[in-house]
């Protein structure tokens, strides 16, 4: 922490336009200034809460979408176009991993869920010592769910099975090594009653469950806009600069805009 502070006192703009940093320092400070709090304040109105670091968290994974970042990458902190921060640049440890997916897991965004508890997991097996609740069965149990949620129940099995390898009596994991290997047979079963199509119709239907909830065609365009993909970009005018952007917005929601604004509208004094 006293790290952290010194390298965020030295240049708070930079420091804080750093999105792994702007995570951590947010989650710190909800989380690990509370016995300092209790000794200098009466109450928290100027300190972050639960749902500032829940903030902040969801943001860092809407970046990582709409930039398809990999996860390790900002874990990392070695994100695009920071190379020019230095020391001004932060890491993600396994509880900050740990608690990215968390979130993400309250939220019911099993996606997301998986991606970062396999990043706790990588980083705990690669020897990163954790100070919280993460451990390895922990993050195998968040794995199995959130896997078998988004309909890989295979997957969810040898999760399952890799975690009894380590708590042979973990009572959700038994119940859930059964209930697997059962759902997998049926599934098996009226796979090879429908011949090869049933188990690439399920596979399409997972792969396309990603976001189904949050996920809608204009998202996708503007993610595209943020990464300058696939985007006719035209110069109008040179001062001011003035940019059309082509095939973002449709002519029928074109339309709704100007429907919407004209009652909005009124002559100029």
């Amino acid at each position: 922490m006293d790290a952290l502070s010194v390298t965020a006192t030295q240049d708070p703009d930079s420091f804080l336009g750093h999105p792994v940093n702007a995570y951590k320092l947010m989650k710190r400070l909800n989380t690990e200034w509370g016995e300092l709090e209790s000794l200098v304040l009466s109450d928290r109105q100027h300190f972050p809460n639960d749902d500032d670091q829940v903030g902040a968290a969801k943001a860092l994974m809407r970046l990582q979408d709409t930039y398809k970042l990999d996860t390790q990458v900002i874990a990392s902190g070695d994100l695009p176009g920071t190379s020019s921060m230095g020391s001004l640049k932060s890491a993600l440890s396994v509880d900050d991993c740990f608690d990215l997916g968390k979130v993400a897991y309250s939220e019911a965004d099993y996606y997301h869920t998986e991606l970062w508890m396999s990043q706790a997991l990588r980083q705990l097996q690669e020897g990163q010592e954790t100070a919280g609740a993460a451990n390895a069965v922990v993050i195998l149990d968040y794995l199995s769910y959130s896997i078998y949620q988004q309909g890989e129940l295979e997957r969810a099995l040898d999760f399952t099975k890799q975690l009894l390898e380590l708590d042979s009596t973990h009572q959700r994991a038994n119940g859930n090594l059964k209930y697997f290997e059962y759902q997998l047979a049926k599934q098996q079963a009226a796979e090879e009653a429908e011949g090869g199509a049933g188990r690439e119709k399920r596979e399409a239907e997972t792969k396309g469950e990603r976001g189904n909830a949050d996920y809608l065609p204009e998202r996708r365009k503007y993610e595209q806009l943020c990464r300058g993909e696939s985007i006719k970009m035209e110069d109008e005018w040179d001062r001011p600069r003035i940019l059309r952007y082509h095939d973002i917005v449709s002519d029928a929601e074109i339309e709704l805009v100007k429907q919407l604004a004209k009652p909005r509208m009124a002559p100029l004094d």
